[in-house]
Protein backbone atom coordinates (compact mmCIF):
# COMPACT_ATOMS: atom_id res chain seq x y z
CA UNK A 1 0.00 0.00 0.00
CA UNK A 2 1.43 3.48 -0.88
CA UNK A 3 2.07 5.89 1.41
CA UNK A 4 -0.69 8.11 0.11
CA UNK A 5 -3.01 5.19 0.38
CA UNK A 6 -1.97 4.71 3.82
CA UNK A 7 -2.77 8.77 4.91
CA UNK A 8 -5.98 8.80 3.51
CA UNK A 9 -7.02 5.40 5.52
CA UNK A 10 -5.78 6.67 8.64
CA UNK A 11 -7.76 9.88 7.83
CA UNK A 12 -10.92 8.40 7.52
CA UNK A 13 -10.53 6.46 10.42
CA UNK A 14 -9.76 9.17 12.27
CA UNK A 15 -12.81 11.15 10.94
CA UNK A 16 -14.91 8.01 12.00
CA UNK A 17 -14.03 8.22 15.28
CA UNK A 18 -14.65 11.70 15.84
CA UNK A 19 -17.46 11.31 14.15
CA UNK A 20 -18.77 8.37 16.54
CA UNK A 21 -17.75 10.30 19.67
CA UNK A 22 -19.72 13.38 18.47
CA UNK A 23 -22.74 10.87 17.95
CA UNK A 24 -21.91 9.59 21.64
CA UNK A 25 -21.67 12.52 22.98
CA UNK A 26 -25.04 13.84 21.79
CA UNK A 27 -26.95 10.98 23.16
CA UNK A 28 -25.67 11.70 26.62
CA UNK A 29 -26.49 15.11 26.34
CA UNK A 30 -30.08 14.10 25.37
CA UNK A 31 -30.12 11.85 28.53
CA UNK A 32 -28.87 14.31 30.36
CA UNK A 33 -31.75 16.37 29.68
CA UNK A 34 -34.32 13.55 30.01
CA UNK A 35 -33.26 12.71 33.11
CA UNK A 36 -33.88 16.33 34.70
CA UNK A 37 -36.46 15.89 37.18
CA UNK A 38 -34.72 12.55 38.67
CA UNK A 39 -31.65 14.00 38.73
CA UNK A 40 -33.35 17.06 40.53
CA UNK A 41 -35.56 15.45 42.71
CA UNK A 42 -34.68 12.07 44.55
CA UNK A 43 -34.30 9.54 47.36
CA UNK A 44 -30.50 10.34 47.06
CA UNK A 45 -30.42 13.83 48.06
CA UNK A 46 -27.95 14.42 45.68
CA UNK A 47 -27.96 14.75 41.54
CA UNK A 48 -27.71 11.04 40.44
CA UNK A 49 -29.92 8.44 39.07
CA UNK A 50 -29.48 4.50 39.08
CA UNK A 51 -31.30 2.11 37.29
CA UNK A 52 -31.29 -1.56 36.63
CA UNK A 53 -32.25 -4.11 34.50
CA UNK A 54 -32.46 -8.19 34.81
CA UNK A 55 -32.16 -9.84 31.12
CA UNK A 56 -31.80 -13.62 30.94
CA UNK A 57 -28.40 -14.22 31.69
CA UNK A 58 -27.54 -10.98 32.38
CA UNK A 59 -27.55 -8.10 35.00
CA UNK A 60 -26.90 -4.69 34.37
CA UNK A 61 -26.72 -1.27 36.69
CA UNK A 62 -26.59 2.47 35.60
CA UNK A 63 -25.65 5.29 37.11
CA UNK A 64 -26.01 8.75 36.11
CA UNK A 65 -24.41 11.85 38.34
CA UNK A 66 -23.88 15.01 38.00
CA UNK A 67 -20.00 15.39 39.49
CA UNK A 68 -18.73 18.85 40.40
CA UNK A 69 -15.41 18.38 38.64
CA UNK A 70 -14.54 19.74 35.32
CA UNK A 71 -14.70 17.59 32.44
CA UNK A 72 -11.03 18.19 32.01
CA UNK A 73 -10.20 16.99 35.07
CA UNK A 74 -12.30 13.58 34.43
CA UNK A 75 -10.54 13.69 31.09
CA UNK A 76 -7.12 13.32 33.06
CA UNK A 77 -7.62 11.92 35.85
CA UNK A 78 -9.30 8.82 34.12
CA UNK A 79 -7.40 7.31 31.94
CA UNK A 80 -4.78 5.09 32.42
CA UNK A 81 -5.15 1.76 33.97
CA UNK A 82 -2.78 2.53 36.87
CA UNK A 83 -5.78 4.82 37.98
CA UNK A 84 -8.48 2.55 37.71
CA UNK A 85 -7.35 0.21 39.95
CA UNK A 86 -6.82 3.10 42.41
CA UNK A 87 -10.62 3.13 42.10
CA UNK A 88 -11.34 -0.15 42.14
CA UNK A 89 -9.17 -0.90 44.91
CA UNK A 90 -12.22 1.02 46.78
CA UNK A 91 -14.90 -1.54 46.41
CA UNK A 92 -15.11 -3.67 49.88
CA UNK A 93 -14.64 -6.63 47.43
CA UNK A 94 -11.59 -5.87 45.65
CA UNK A 95 -8.73 -7.01 46.94
CA UNK A 96 -5.91 -6.56 44.66
CA UNK A 97 -5.52 -4.66 41.41
CA UNK A 98 -2.25 -4.86 39.36
CA UNK A 99 -2.17 -3.16 35.78
CA UNK A 100 0.02 -3.73 32.97
CA UNK A 101 0.74 -1.77 30.42
CA UNK A 102 3.30 -3.34 28.19
CA UNK A 103 0.44 -4.69 25.83
CA UNK A 104 -1.65 -2.39 24.22
CA UNK A 105 -4.98 -2.23 24.88
CA UNK A 106 -3.23 -2.36 28.40
CA UNK A 107 -4.17 -5.19 31.23
CA UNK A 108 -5.80 -5.16 34.68
CA UNK A 109 -5.44 -8.53 36.92
CA UNK A 110 -8.03 -7.83 39.62
CA UNK A 111 -9.21 -10.33 42.79
CA UNK A 112 -12.14 -9.95 44.07
CA UNK A 113 -12.75 -11.36 47.50
CA UNK A 114 -15.13 -11.50 51.01
CA UNK A 115 -15.70 -8.08 53.13
CA UNK A 116 -13.25 -8.91 54.97
CA UNK A 117 -9.01 -9.43 54.93
CA UNK A 118 -8.20 -12.34 53.13
CA UNK A 119 -5.37 -14.12 51.46
CA UNK A 120 -5.01 -13.43 47.69
CA UNK A 121 -5.27 -17.27 47.32
CA UNK A 122 -8.26 -17.42 48.36
CA UNK A 123 -9.55 -14.46 46.02
CA UNK A 124 -11.16 -14.96 42.07
CA UNK A 125 -9.42 -13.18 39.87
CA UNK A 126 -10.90 -11.29 36.86
CA UNK A 127 -8.42 -10.46 33.94
CA UNK A 128 -10.03 -6.73 32.49
CA UNK A 129 -9.19 -5.25 29.12
CA UNK A 130 -8.61 -1.48 30.07
CA UNK A 131 -9.01 1.06 26.83
CA UNK A 132 -10.05 4.32 26.28
CA UNK A 133 -13.11 3.75 23.87
CA UNK A 134 -13.36 7.28 22.69
CA UNK A 135 -11.83 10.81 23.40
CA UNK A 136 -13.04 14.31 22.02
CA UNK A 137 -12.71 17.73 23.55
CA UNK A 138 -16.37 17.32 25.00
CA UNK A 139 -16.65 13.60 25.22
CA UNK A 140 -14.60 10.86 26.94
CA UNK A 141 -15.58 7.15 27.02
CA UNK A 142 -12.95 4.26 28.65
CA UNK A 143 -14.20 0.74 28.77
CA UNK A 144 -13.00 -2.19 31.03
CA UNK A 145 -14.09 -5.60 30.10
CA UNK A 146 -13.45 -9.20 31.47
CA UNK A 147 -14.42 -12.17 29.56
CA UNK A 148 -14.88 -14.88 32.67
CA UNK A 149 -15.34 -14.08 35.87
CA UNK A 150 -16.17 -16.33 39.70
CA UNK A 151 -18.97 -19.07 39.82
CA UNK A 152 -20.08 -18.86 35.80
CA UNK A 153 -20.34 -15.26 35.90
CA UNK A 154 -18.99 -13.72 32.27
CA UNK A 155 -18.76 -11.11 29.99
CA UNK A 156 -17.86 -8.06 33.08
CA UNK A 157 -18.54 -4.58 31.49
CA UNK A 158 -17.49 -1.88 32.84
CA UNK A 159 -18.33 1.30 30.83
CA UNK A 160 -17.70 5.11 32.15
CA UNK A 161 -18.62 8.21 29.45
CA UNK A 162 -18.77 11.81 30.10
CA UNK A 163 -19.37 15.35 29.05
CA UNK A 164 -18.91 18.31 30.25
CA UNK A 165 -21.98 20.88 31.41
CA UNK A 166 -20.07 23.89 31.64
CA UNK A 167 -16.72 25.22 33.81
CA UNK A 168 -17.24 23.24 36.70
CA UNK A 169 -19.41 20.20 36.35
CA UNK A 170 -19.60 17.47 34.06
CA UNK A 171 -22.25 14.41 33.80
CA UNK A 172 -21.53 10.96 33.81
CA UNK A 173 -22.41 7.95 32.86
CA UNK A 174 -21.28 4.49 35.10
CA UNK A 175 -22.30 1.08 33.20
CA UNK A 176 -21.95 -1.84 35.48
CA UNK A 177 -23.05 -5.30 33.95
CA UNK A 178 -21.98 -9.20 33.40
CA UNK A 179 -23.55 -12.19 32.45
CA UNK A 180 -24.34 -15.61 34.50
CA UNK A 181 -24.95 -18.97 33.79
CA UNK A 182 -26.62 -21.73 35.87
CA UNK A 183 -23.56 -21.68 38.12
CA UNK A 184 -24.07 -18.49 39.16
CA UNK A 185 -27.40 -18.57 39.73
CA UNK A 186 -27.63 -21.30 42.49
CA UNK A 187 -24.56 -19.49 43.88
CA UNK A 188 -26.81 -15.91 44.29
CA UNK A 189 -29.92 -17.88 45.41
CA UNK A 190 -27.92 -19.21 47.96
CA UNK A 191 -26.13 -15.80 49.29
CA UNK A 192 -29.53 -14.27 48.57
CA UNK A 193 -31.73 -16.62 50.86
CA UNK A 194 -28.92 -16.45 53.65
CA UNK A 195 -26.42 -13.52 54.30
CA UNK A 196 -27.88 -11.54 51.90
CA UNK A 197 -31.75 -12.04 52.34
CA UNK A 198 -32.49 -9.08 54.33
CA UNK A 199 -30.62 -6.58 51.51
CA UNK A 200 -31.72 -4.75 49.10
CA UNK A 201 -30.93 -1.94 46.44
CA UNK A 202 -32.39 1.46 45.86
CA UNK A 203 -34.82 1.30 43.43
CA UNK A 204 -38.46 1.52 45.22
CA UNK A 205 -40.84 -0.71 43.80
CA UNK A 206 -43.72 0.12 46.03
CA UNK A 207 -44.82 1.16 49.72
CA UNK A 208 -46.08 -0.27 52.94
CA UNK A 209 -49.62 0.68 54.14
CA UNK A 210 -47.70 3.58 56.08
CA UNK A 211 -45.97 4.98 53.21
CA UNK A 212 -42.62 3.72 53.95
CA UNK A 213 -41.00 2.63 50.53
CA UNK A 214 -40.15 -0.70 49.48
CA UNK A 215 -36.77 -1.58 47.95
CA UNK A 216 -36.28 -3.58 45.30
CA UNK A 217 -34.36 -6.84 46.64
CA UNK A 218 -32.64 -10.10 44.72
CA UNK A 219 -30.41 -9.70 42.36
CA UNK A 220 -31.38 -6.11 40.99
CA UNK A 221 -30.57 -5.07 44.22
CA UNK A 222 -27.18 -7.02 44.45
CA UNK A 223 -25.99 -4.92 41.14
CA UNK A 224 -27.16 -1.68 42.04
CA UNK A 225 -25.34 -1.33 45.31
CA UNK A 226 -22.59 -2.49 43.36
CA UNK A 227 -23.21 -0.34 40.47
CA UNK A 228 -23.21 2.42 43.44
CA UNK A 229 -20.15 1.65 45.13
CA UNK A 230 -17.99 1.96 41.86
CA UNK A 231 -19.71 5.49 41.19
CA UNK A 232 -18.54 6.10 44.83
CA UNK A 233 -15.42 5.04 44.16
CA UNK A 234 -15.07 7.50 40.98
CA UNK A 235 -16.03 10.30 42.74
CA UNK A 236 -14.05 9.56 45.99
CA UNK A 237 -11.44 9.42 43.44
CA UNK A 238 -11.85 12.73 41.58
CA UNK A 239 -12.74 14.61 45.45
CA UNK A 240 -8.78 13.24 46.55
CA UNK A 241 -7.37 14.60 43.55
CA UNK A 242 -6.75 18.41 45.47
CA UNK A 243 -5.13 16.66 48.50
CA UNK A 244 -1.49 16.78 48.18
CA UNK A 245 -0.17 12.95 46.25
CA UNK A 246 0.63 11.78 49.64
CA UNK A 247 -1.67 11.94 51.14
CA UNK A 248 -4.66 10.78 48.58
CA UNK A 249 -4.85 7.29 49.14
CA UNK A 250 -6.36 7.86 52.96
CA UNK A 251 -8.41 10.48 51.52
CA UNK A 252 -9.92 8.64 48.80
CA UNK A 253 -10.62 5.18 51.54
CA UNK A 254 -12.22 7.91 53.84
CA UNK A 255 -14.30 9.75 51.33
CA UNK A 256 -15.51 6.30 50.11
CA UNK A 257 -16.58 4.97 53.53
CA UNK A 258 -18.22 8.28 54.23
CA UNK A 259 -20.17 8.49 51.31
CA UNK A 260 -21.28 4.60 51.37
CA UNK A 261 -22.44 5.66 55.01
CA UNK A 262 -24.92 7.98 53.47
CA UNK A 263 -26.78 5.13 52.20
CA UNK A 264 -26.82 2.68 55.37
CA UNK A 265 -29.85 0.27 54.77
CA UNK A 266 -28.02 -1.04 51.27
CA UNK A 267 -24.68 0.23 52.06
CA UNK A 268 -23.24 -0.86 55.31
CA UNK A 269 -21.10 -3.76 55.96
CA UNK A 270 -18.62 -2.60 58.66
CA UNK A 271 -17.82 0.12 60.93
CA UNK A 272 -14.70 2.82 59.58
CA UNK A 273 -12.14 1.65 61.48
CA UNK A 274 -12.39 -1.86 60.15
CA UNK A 275 -13.04 -0.66 56.67
CA UNK A 276 -10.16 1.71 56.59
CA UNK A 277 -7.44 -1.55 58.47
CA UNK A 278 -8.38 -3.62 55.65
CA UNK A 279 -7.98 -1.35 52.64
CA UNK A 280 -4.16 -0.08 54.00
CA UNK A 281 -3.46 -3.16 54.55
CA UNK A 282 -4.91 -4.80 50.96
CA UNK A 283 -3.28 -0.85 49.61
CA UNK A 284 0.50 -2.05 51.40
CA UNK A 285 0.07 -5.36 49.76
CA UNK A 286 -0.37 -4.63 46.29
CA UNK A 287 2.21 -1.95 46.16
CA UNK A 288 4.87 -4.47 47.85
CA UNK A 289 3.77 -6.82 44.86
CA UNK A 290 4.19 -4.27 42.32
CA UNK A 291 7.39 -2.92 43.66
CA UNK A 292 8.80 -6.80 43.20
CA UNK A 293 7.23 -7.15 40.16
CA UNK A 294 8.75 -4.05 38.76
CA UNK A 295 12.42 -5.62 40.43
CA UNK A 296 12.00 -8.25 38.65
Amino acid sequence: MSFLRVLVVALLACAGGAQAAASAADALRARYVALGDALAHNQFQRPIALQSEQNSGDLKGDMYAIVDHPFSTLNNALKGADRWCDILMLHLNTKDCRASNAASPSLMAVSIGKKFDQPLADAHRLDFIYRVAAQAADYLQVRLNADAGPLGTRDYRIVLEAVPLDARRSFMHLSYAYGYGLGARLAMQAYLSTAGRDKVGFSIVGHEADGRPVYVGNVRGVIERNTMRYYLAIDAYLSALSSPPQEQTERRLRNWYAAAERYPLQLHEMEEADYLAMKRSEIRRQQAQSRVAAAG
